[in-house]
């Protein structure tokens, strides 16, 4: 049990007792290498581990996704070296040109995920960058790759994309046009950031146009369903919650308004956030009602909306965020995990739903509120789930799901989330310093440059995390865009005031003339014909490197502009 906290070291509790968090630091890196190891040695290149018999199975599309999403943990475990090893042995064997039908929404948080957060982590680790970094890079080129793989699902006339495709046809003539909320709104982090990093607006343009056309089907009281069809755009599962299928749509509103800086993204989870607290929240807990009338069609707690408390707390809202997260706290101390359904008239698990799959949410939301509060009942839920999960999962060969909580049968499943979430939550719940949370002092590391000659600083906090624990910083996207706009104004000017007077005129010349000058301005625009006079031009290009700022014609235009 943690020992009682003086007030002096409520909000340091860390700091006051390195002599108790070190050993659990350890504690945990040893759970994760046991599991890392089990599914080297006994599941690579499967996706993941089956930990009863020692073996693998493909589940999400057979491309080693749990390497793929177990790649940015080694980095906050501080194993630089094997980092390196796994990221070179994914650009050598990670094969995406394959007749596997694949989730797109799985293949996004974990693969594109997983992907862009290593490429983004990579100069941290050691890895040789290419010239340009982070706007460049092998595993920044994979990510792209395998999202480019899923924009075929996009093609739809609503702009919702079908939850599976093909990576090597596309979307199967056959595939059902239903699929979940989540499934439609869950691209906004992970195809933003591609976006911003590769300079190609297609990912960010379809993520922006799916959100958009899922908030238009809203019901009259604000909320959504679970399943919908996104040819018609009729509500085929009309159960509005924050749980299983609808859950990290509301979650990428928020993160993809603080990571974009998007009021847009943030006035929608306003308006729904609104008609949750007046439809769906009873006594601190959250149930599910019908999308239209808000009548209770279900009063059960599903496992999921443990996330809940932690989003709750990057809003400001603690106290709401505290008394649900005390709540769900309860049912684990109850059972020594989270059922995947609860009761709450009953206190009970449902039936055929009492197992526990090594979920992180509940861990994620005690990470966040033990940042923003220094609560040390959010270290106890840690302390909790570290020894249920050593005590309940382990076996010879990694860590199992737990079939049933009232007996704590296992199944013979080890899902990849449980390296990239539970463990990294945990880890990163008794490490306040760590560079993800922005720790570390001026000048010991804790920042990196990056961009075209090194203008930009990265890596010095305010990481985002997407719904797989892939943290995502958003100084790598302003650097990146930040140059490719500066690029983009640079020819615009040079294009617009250069010769004015000629496009002016051209405008008044038949096509064929035009066509013929242009070709000719590529080769001669710059000589002077016999007799000419050199006019000096509408701007001079510095000699340094273009920046941050233009000025022409004595007029300053800023970032902002």
């Amino acid at each position: 049990n943690l020992p009682t906290l003086s007030s002096s070291c409520l909000f340091n509790y860390l700091s006051c007792n390195n002599h108790l968090i070190g050993p659990r630091l350890e504690r945990i890196k040893s759970m994760f290498y046991h599991a890392y190891n089990s599914y080297l040695d006994n599941a690579f290149p499967y996706d993941e581990l089956r930990p009863l018999t020692c073996d693998g199975q493909d589940t999400w599309g057979s491309f080693s996704l749990t390497l793929i999403d177990a790649l940015d943990t080694l980095l906050v475990l501080g194993n630089h070296s094997e980092f390196q090893r796994v990221a070179s042995i994914l650009q050598d064997t990670v094969d995406l040109d394959i007749d596997v039908n694949a989730s797109v929404f799985e293949t996004n948080i974990r693969v594109v995920g997983g992907l862009l957060s290593a490429h983004l982590l990579a100069g941290r680790a050691g890895m040789k960058l290419e010239p340009g970094w982070p706007c460049s890079g092998p595993l920044l080129r994979m990510a792209e790759e395998a999202a480019r793989k899923l924009i075929p699902a996009f093609q739809t006339p609503t702009g919702m994309p079908y939850g599976t495709v093909n990576l090597l046809h596309g979307v199967s003539p056959t595939e059902t046009p239903v699929t979940c909320t989540a499934g439609v709104g869950t691209f906004i982090l992970e195809f933003a950031t591609l976006s911003r990093l590769t300079g190609d607006p297609t990912f960010e343009d379809v993520a922006r146009r799916a959100l958009r056309a899922l908030w238009k089907t809203r019901s009259d009281i604000g909320l959504v369903g679970n399943h919908i069809d996104v040819l018609s755009k009729k509500w085929v599962a009309q159960d509005a919650g924050i749980g299983a299928g609808v859950d990290s749509y509301f979650e990428y509103l928020v993160k993809g308004a603080i990571l974009l800086q998007d009021e847009e993204l943030l006035n929608m989870f306003h308006a729904y956030d609104r008609a949750i607290q007046n439809y769906t929240r009873f006594d601190d807990w959250y149930l599910w009602v019908q999308m239209h009338k808000g009548t209770v069609s279900m009063p059960i707690f599903q496992s999921l909306e443990a996330f809940w408390p932690g989003l709750q707390s990057l809003l400001g809202n603690l106290d709401s965020a505290v008394r649900t997260f005390q709540n769900y706290y309860s049912v684990w101390r109850q059972f020594g995990g989270l059922p995947e359904f609860y009761s709450i008239p009953q206190g009970y698990t449902v039936d055929k739903r009492e197992g526990y799959p090594l979920r992180p949410e509940l861990i994620e939301s005690a990470m966040y509120l033990y940042r923003a509060t220094g609560d040390h009942t959010y270290l106890q839920l840690g302390l909790d789930a570290l020894e249920s999960i050593e005590k309940i999962s382990r076996t010879p060969c990694g860590y199992a799901s737990v079939k049933d909580l009232r007996d704590h049968q296992l199944d013979n499943r080890m899902e990849s989330f449980f390296l990239a979430e539970t463990i990294k939550y945990l880890y990163l719940l008794f490490d306040p310093t760590h560079f993800l949370h922005g720790g570390g002092l001026e000048g010991d590391g804790s920042w990196e440059e990056g961009g075209e000659g090194g203008q930009c600083v990265l890596g010095a906090g305010g990481f985002i995390f997407n719904t797989e624990a892939h943290p995502l910083d958003p100084a790598a996207l302003y650097c990146c865009s930040r140059h490719t706009q500066e690029r983009q104004e640079l020819r615009d000017v040079l294009l617009n005031l250069s010769q004015p007077r000629e496009k002016a005129d051209s405008r008044s010349k038949p096509a064929n003339e035009r066509a013929e000058e242009s070709a000719q301005s590529q080769s001669e625009s710059i000589a002077l014909k016999p007799g000419e006079k050199k006019t000096p031009p509408a701007l001079s290009c510095p000699v340094q490197p273009f920046s941050a700022r233009l000025s022409v014609l004595g007029q300053v235009f800023s970032d902002n502009s």
